[in-house]
């Protein structure tokens, strides 16, 4: 468990780097006057909103032990195995393989959840389970980097490699049908499922992408959370931006958008954004009236919704994948239809 160690401290480090922070300031104030300590003490503030940002927004440590004890699918009747993922950067990625029966896991669909950015994937399990019975899929749950028994640190860039190797991962399995791939993610998820289908290799691999109570960008979040004048900060200064609004529009892939319009974390005016802008030529989104943040796939018609789409893209042919191959490049109840 040498990865919790590592996790643990995190904001431990930042107060100790604080408190070096003003002792540099003081040592400055005293040598070179005060417009100099000034010009520092502005650097070290910009620093530390710079790197605390990672603290603010993944709670891998919330609940309490989430980074030890993992509830597992068997809890719930789920059959599954463990499985370990290796990443291109050498991050290990812990992960749960539920699959329907023998004579059923290689034609049914495939649906690769990402979860949102506290706790970790066990606590999502009674969502997987209705997944699991009531459209019948195959699931494969990812804890992301420095999540759960994952090593390594949560960081924006490590979210989105942490999904393309879950996806490379399903690639190397025959007991599945991969021209039936669902990418699946809430809230923080959704923004990494966004991501991974603006890819035009990555698009191409998957039957189509779905998303729930996800928000446009991270500094658009800060707006409704902090402040209004924090829209006048740079986005330089945002070390996390996962900026969907500007990558939706890139996607080609299915796109189906789960909004609970009783949301009081992220405005469903951004899914409605989303999907507004979402280049997609086929695309649904499904709002539900009595539906909050983290549970909408409770209310009535919620997998009942999902299997409607899912049946309505066994009908259509696949689109092309749009020409930009990588959006990291460019960029450092109620149904819609159109």
């Amino acid at each position: 468990m040498k990865e919790v160690g590592i996790a643990l401290p995190k904001s431990r480090g930042v107060g100790v780097g604080v408190l070096a922070a003003f002792l540099l300031c003081f040592i400055f104030y005293y040598f070179y006057g005060g417009y100099m300590t000034l010009a520092l003490f502005a650097g070290i503030i910009l620093l530390i909103f710079y790197y605390a940002q990672d603290i603010l927004l993944y709670h891998p440590d919330l609940p309490a032990n989430s980074r030890i004890y993992i509830p597992i699918p068997t809890m719930h009747n789920l059959p599954h195995i463990t499985v370990s993922i290796k990443t291109p950067d050498d991050v290990t990625l812990h992960a749960f393989w539920i699959t329907q029966p023998e004579e059923r896991s290689k034609s049914a669909p495939t649906l690769l959840y990402f979860h949102g950015n506290a706790g970790n994937m066990g606590h999502r399990m009674q969502n997987v389970w209705g997944i699991y019975h009531h459209l019948h899929c195959n699931v494969l749950m990812v804890e992301y980097r420095g999540y759960g028994l994952s090593t390594g640190v949560p960081t924006e860039r490590g979210l989105v490699t942490d999904a393309r190797a879950a996806i490379d991962y399903l690639h190397t399995r025959h007991d599945l049908d991969h021209s039936q791939l669902i990418l699946f993610g809430r809230s923080l998820g959704g923004a990494v499922v966004v991501d991974v289908a603006a890819d035009t290799v990555y698009g191409q691999k998957l039957m189509c992408a779905i998303v729930e109570n996800t928000f446009s960008s991270i500094p658009e979040m800060a707006v409704e959370l902090v402040h209004p004048a924090v829209k006048y900060i740079p986005n330089l200064l945002f070390k996390n931006k996962y900026h969907s609004i500007s990558k939706i529009g890139k996607c080609a892939v299915p796109f189906l958008f789960i909004s609970g319009l009783a949301d009081n974390l992220v405005p469903p005016r951004m899914m409605r954004a989303l999907y507004t802008k979402c280049g997609s030529e086929i695309k649904r989104l499904i709002e539900f009236p009595g539906g909050s943040h983290n549970d909408t796939w409770i209310v009535d018609g919620y997998y009942q919704a999902i299997g409607g789409f899912l049946a309505e893209l066994q009908q259509q042919p696949l689109l092309k994948a749009p020409e930009k191959s990588n959006v990291w490049v460019e960029l450092e109840h109620k149904i819609i239809d159109v």
